[in-house]
């Protein structure tokens, strides 16, 4: 038996639809330098910094929804 391999844009593109749940890269190439910039702002701030990066915060502060 061998897995069937999964188209991963199909299913981010279903999650946004139909569950209003945005899977995304901040190094996405479609995005442009300030969209990168929201969207790592963002998860920082909800899941904490980066590993490796030396801005923004280590720990993530409250308000996430599981």
């Amino acid at each position: 038996m061998q897995a069937t391999p999964m188209d991963v844009e199909a299913t981010k593109r279903q999650g946004w639809r139909e569950q209003h749940i945005l899977v995304i890269s901040h190094d996405d190439e479609r995005l442009d330098f300030m969209e990168r910039q929201l969207i790592r702002s963002i998860g920082e701030r909800l899941y904490g910094q980066v590993h490796g990066h030396a801005h923004g915060h280590s720990q993530p502060r409250g308000g996430g929804h599981g």
